[in-house]
């Protein structure tokens, strides 16, 4: 009895069979969607995250409002730093010699916060150009209310100071509007 020679062995192209690939795929747990409703591609990108979910799709217009902000903030405080009484007589249309250290107090906030400014402009990180504009919210709120008791117990309200609390208001409701927009997830195409 003559043994017969076995079959060839027939390599299996696992690459080119559909069914294989769609099971292999599946104990992988690659493919389907997540919580989140994204499909990942491979258990690597599975496992890291998909990198253009933080990926950050900015307003219109932001990354010159954080220039403008941070020009601003810092023109500001080297005017207090410098020029603090100046400073004081343009806003409130009196004179005051012991405001001086004050001003430059606040000239020295407004320093830091400029560099909180310059930082966001240079940044793709989507949670600290909300932090930010938080921040630059935050400082417009807190400023307008100190600025608007502080006129209300003089009892004299000069056109600079009127002029002041209006830019106050309208650079809080852009950077709450930029902030807001950041915010927002994203619509899913």
């Amino acid at each position: 009895m003559a043994a017969k020679p076995p079959p060839p062995l027939m390599k299996k192209h696992s690459q080119t069979d559909l069914v294989s690939r769609l099971k292999t795929r599946k104990i992988l747990g690659v493919g389907g969607e997540d919580d989140d409703g994204e499909v990942h591609r491979s258990k690597i990108s599975q496992m890291l995250g998909n990198e253009m979910k933080f990926a950050v799709r900015e307003p219109l217009g932001l990354r010159g409002w954080i220039l403008i902000s941070a020009v601003t903030f810092t023109i500001m405080a080297l005017m207090a730093l410098v020029f603090p009484n100046q400073l004081y007589e343009m806003v409130f249309d009196d004179q005051l010699s012991t405001t001086r250290v004050t001003v430059q107090l606040y000239g020295g906030a407004l320093l830091s916060i400029s560099l909180i400014m310059w930082n966001g402009l240079y940044t793709a990180e989507k949670v600290i150009i909300q932090w930010t504009l938080l921040t630059e919210a935050c400082y417009y709120g807190v400023q307008f209310l100190v600025l608007s008791i502080i006129l209300v117990e003089i009892g004299s309200v000069s056109s600079a100071a009127i002029l002041l609390l209006l830019s106050q208001v309208f650079f809080l409701i852009i950077s709450l509007a930029y902030y807001y927009h950041l915010g927002r997830r994203p619509k899913k195409t």
